[in-house]
């Protein structure tokens, strides 16, 4: 049986190795404390949930959903976003629902990349942008991101040759892996690099709200394009209100775009159940007081596992943002991330994502998911603890 040449660079995916290193271990009887995977183990509020509930009981809501009956949850994004970033969106031709961001990332790139085209990437980054661009029969240029530069890539280093064959810049901040955090002057530079390579400029952005203590709030790239010339970005309710399992989130950014990624998902699907949007509406519209309950836990829980670690002295640098800690491995095992992940969840259960697996620069790191209570973390971390020393 022979299969296409582009399923071939997807055959190894982080999570899924995770997973299957994850099981083996589970089958060996190993109870596995789970900080692999960035999935929010908070419960979805009440009214969110009981408008879900409502809809299902509604005949109305069973039946495909064509973009038109996307319309009121379209004002409802397009309302949040202009109170929250001051920038007037046209609900009708600037946004797009989405079932969940990564769908956007994978489906994006093709409609922006004829097979050949360069897509330019972060370098460690979530595995869905490559993915998108590897569909689409692109190639990949990574952009390093390195702490010295505070995670952030350095354009002018991208060689001429290059230029000339991209077609599209992918950027995510706050980040996902190293949690950093990108200021407007930065997302200035990227438009005006973007205009002056004329290149399409994706933002994705689910962790808008997920921004600790007196950390300035994230900008957005439409303000830094607000006539929404070059740029596109997506939302995702999975991380801000703990919706992951709904598959629910939004595209907002350039018409011509907007337009473009519609064409693409008309051949893919019928949106999502309508019942989904329902409860998504409820939670762009009502009281935001559950967010920054939710970013109040995670905060609660990257102080414990923080201070965790340096008990155990793994020395690690707090995050402002997103639910996760990036760390840098202690020697011996700086260059084989996914050697010590896969060992550490066979003689402990402590699953945590190599780095190895969001890129080429994210080796000699793992990433932790705050996903678990801090006494869990605090069990975690004294578990890796007497892996490191040898007596696990």
């Amino acid at each position: 049986m022979k299969f296409a040449d582009r399923i071939q660079p997807l055959a190894n995916n982080v999570f899924a190795d995770m997973d299957r290193a994850k099981t083996l271990a589970r089958e060996q009887g190993k109870e596995i404390i789970d900080l692999s995977l960035g999935s929010s183990d908070l419960p979805v509020a009440d009214n969110i949930l009981s408008a879900i509930a409502d809809s299902l009981r509604d005949r109305n809501t069973h039946g495909y959903l064509l973009f038109n009956g996307t319309r009121k949850f379209r004002e409802t994004a397009a309302a949040w976003y202009t109170e929250r970033f001051g920038i007037a969106v046209d609900p009708e031709t600037e946004v797009l629902q989405l079932i969940g961001s990564q769908e956007a990332t994978a489906h994006f790139p093709l409609a922006i990349l004829n097979p050949g085209d360069i897509a330019l990437l972060l370098d460690p980054g979530y595995p869905s942008h490559a993915g998108g661009v590897y569909l689409a029969g692109g190639q990949i240029y990574t952009m390093p991101l390195l702490a010295e530069n505070q995670f952030l890539p350095v354009f002018e280093d991208i060689p001429a040759e290059v230029l000339t064959q991209a077609k599209m810049m992918v950027l995510s901040y706050p980040h996902n892996p190293t949690t950093a955090i990108a200021p407007l002057a930065f997302f200035e530079s990227a438009v005006a690099f973007c205009r002056q390579h004329d290149l399409v400029l994706v933002h994705d952005f689910p962790y808008v709200d997920l921004i600790f203590e007196n950390a300035a709030k994230p900008p957005s790239i439409l303000q830094a394009d607000p006539n929404k010339e070059i740029s596109i970005e997506f939302f995702s309710l999975s991380k801000s209100y703990g919706m992951g399992g709904f598959r629910v989130g939004y595209a907002i950014g350039n018409r011509e775009l907007i337009k473009a990624l519609r064409q693409i998902k008309a051949v893919v699907d019928f949106n999502q159940y309508l019942g989904i949007l329902n409860g998504a509406i409820v939670a762009l519209s009502g009281s935001q007081t559950p967010v920054t309950e939710t970013v109040n836990i995670f905060q609660t829980r990257r102080d414990a596992a923080i201070t965790a670690l340096d008990s155990i002295g793994w020395q690690v640098s707090k995050p402002e943002a997103t639910m996760y800690i990036w760390a840098k491995l202690p020697e011996p095992w700086q260059n084989n991330s996914i050697d010590f992940c896969t060992k550490l969840v066979a003689a402990t259960g402590v699953a945590l994502a190599p780095g190895a697996g969001f890129g080429k620069s994210g080796e000699g790191y793992v990433r932790f998911a705050l996903v678990q209570e801090p006494e869990t973390l605090r069990n975690a971390i004294a578990k890796i603890s007497a892996f490191l020393s040898g007596k696990s």
